[in-house]
């Protein structure tokens, strides 16, 4: 085969495409300039068309002006008595007049239209070129008109003597092409005007495009609307909320989960981020105001953590994180932790008791053997049976009695006073429990390791609220520092294994407030804290039949059996 036919074809050459360029810099800049080009070019235009008819203008009124100058009652006088002569008078003054003026011409003429002054002496004496009845008639007549000497601007003016009779007229002429002359003339200076201009505006141009350039970093049209569709995209789809605010600290933008999170919709967007939220801690952090990075915030039920990072125009973008569930784990296994620790204190104290109870079987002491696991047992029971007597709710009684178990295996006491009494109509147990747990839980914190550690706690019911007060002998709360435990991410305890505090006293007041109550702290009887929580429309209305009969004390089965499987889950 030939070389022609082994040699590999050759690849054609890209042939260069000349269209519309793609970068926004490129398409801002070539606008910019056509719109200034177009404005330069038709504002030139308008500037022209007016000028013309200006200069038009000027030159008719000026040749009127040495009309009627010319037309005096002395030059009357002359044509009324002198005959039409090359030397006579009237040519003589007309002469004077257009050389002194600079007029194309001056013509007199009597009432006949003969002319009696002319830049050409052979047509003095001939009738004029054009109709002379409107000035003769005693009209002034300006116009743009061609005669015998060609187009020129004229000026009529009737001519009286001293009577004031019309004895004829006088016709005086500019020069057309020195009007034109002048329209030229002017238009140079005006183009170069118009590119000063156009200059002007093509360097502004130039230079808001690369600005904008900087600012859109040299993307294409096409780029930048793809950009904002995976935007879109991904602020609708990640599992994080965020929060765009501007300088002004308005929302900017909120995607789908923190509206879920804040539990706001998509009329939140333009609008302060105070008004949206209203006061509190969320607001605070979200602003700017608190400071530092996870930080907690309480909004609603929801246990929130929030990122906040400055933008170059002085807003700024914030992450919320739901954190509700793995709190409720992290105090879950807190609570387990201490359960276990409890446990195995409450099995070194199990294996003491049945070496006791061994050692008095072996000595054949049967009846104070008896007796010892009598006492034993009675001492559970007798703890269910309290609060099962007081607490009708089976979740509630079932918390108390293992956190009066697990009170009991730190050196403390926790016993319901002798007023309490909640029957089974809570509208929402689990909320209580989680006021009541958190209240119980910051107690033993406060008392453990001080001599005589007692936790009371009490129910009252005032129609449908319920009144909780739960009172301790620890060390108290300072005064100063009752407005500061309620707040989010405030405690003094050390942290937990799950690496933050400071909610649990923030979720009872927020469930408080969510339901029109109220939670405070103030001095308890022996020295300690005592924590009032007022929870309204807690408790469902009364069946008829209780209504009328009214709670008895003896709790039924039902109520009791959760209570002492708890028990037996704590021994």
């Amino acid at each position: 085969m030939s070389p022609a036919q082994t040699s590999p074809p050759r690849p054609r050459a890209r042939r260069r495409r000349f269209g519309w360029p793609q970068r926004v810099f490129s398409q801002v800049l070539l606008m910019q300039l056509a719109i200034a080009t177009g404005v330069t070019v038709l504002a030139t235009g308008l500037f022209l068309a007016p000028l013309s008819a200006q200069l038009d203008d000027q030159a008719m009124r000026r040749a009127l002006a040495i009309a009627g100058t010319t037309a005096s009652p002395r030059l009357a006088a002359d044509l009324t008595g002198t005959r039409p002569s090359a030397r006579g008078p009237v040519q003589t003054e007309a002469e004077r007049i257009r050389t002194s003026t600079g007029a194309e011409y001056v013509v007199v003429m009597d009432t006949r239209g003969v002319r009696w002054s002319h830049t050409d002496p052979a047509a003095i004496g001939r009738r004029v070129s054009t109709d002379p009845s409107d000035v003769l008639a005693g009209h002034e007549v300006m116009e743009i008109d061609s005669g015998t000497l060609g187009r020129s601007a004229r000026g009529k003016m009737p001519l009286r003597d001293a009577d004031g009779r019309i004895v004829g007229a006088v016709s005086v002429g500019i020069e057309y092409d020195s009007v034109r002359d002048r329209l030229l003339a002017a238009i140079p200076g005006l183009l170069a005007y118009a590119g000063g201009a156009l200059a002007a505006g093509a360097l502004a141009a130039y230079l808001i495009s690369r600005r904008l350039q900087r600012q859109t970093h040299d993307l294409a049209f096409s780029d930048i609307s793809a950009l904002l569709a995976e935007r879109e995209a991904m602020l609708h789809g990640i599992r994080e909320g965020v929060v765009a605010l501007d300088r002004n600290g308005s929302v900017r933008l909120m995607n789908d989960e923190a509206q879920r999170l804040l539990g706001l919709g998509p009329e939140a967007a333009g609008r302060p981020l105070d008004e949206v939220l209203g006061r509190g801690r969320t607001a605070d952090v979200l602003a700017g105001r608190v400071t530092g990075e996870d930080l907690l915030t309480v909004r609603g039920h929801r246990v929130l953590i929030a990122n906040r990072m400055p933008t170059d125009d002085g807003g700024a973008v914030a992450t919320l994180r739901d954190r509700t569930e793995l709190e409720r784990l992290g105090r879950e296994l807190d609570s387990t932790r201490g359960l276990i620790d409890a446990l195995r204190a409450q099995d070194h104290e199990h294996a003491n008791r049945m070496h006791t109870l061994l050692g008095l079987l072996e000595l054949e002491m049967h009846e104070e053997a008896v007796e010892f696991v009598t006492e034993v047992v009675g001492v559970h029971r007798a703890t269910a049976e309290q609060v099962t007597e007081k607490v009708h709710d089976p979740l509630l009684a079932a918390l108390l009695v293992g956190k009066a178990t697990v009170a009991a295996e730190r050196g403390a006491s926790l016993r319901l006073t002798p007023d309490s009494l909640l029957p089974d109509r809570l509208v929402d147990p689990r909320e209580l429990v989680t006021v009541v747990g958190n209240l119980v839980d910051n107690a033993l914190d406060a008392v453990a390791g001080t001599p005589g550690a007692r936790i009371d706690v009490s129910f009252r019911t005032e129609g449908r609220t319920v009144v909780l007060r739960v009172a301790d002998s620890g060390p108290g709360v300072p005064e100063e520092r009752r407005g500061l435990i309620f707040t989010e991410g405030w405690s003094t305890k050390a942290l937990p294994s799950h690496g933050k505090r400071g909610l649990g006293l923030a979720l009872v007041r927020r469930l408080a407030e969510r339901r029109g109550g109220s939670a405070r702290v103030t001095d308890g009887l022996d020295g300690g804290a005592e924590f009032t929580v007022v929870l309204p429309d807690a408790l469902t209305e009364p069946e008829p039949d209780l209504a009328v009969r009214g709670p008895g004390p003896e709790p039924d089965a039902a109520v009791r059996g959760p209570a002492a499987g708890s028990v037996e889950e704590a021994r």
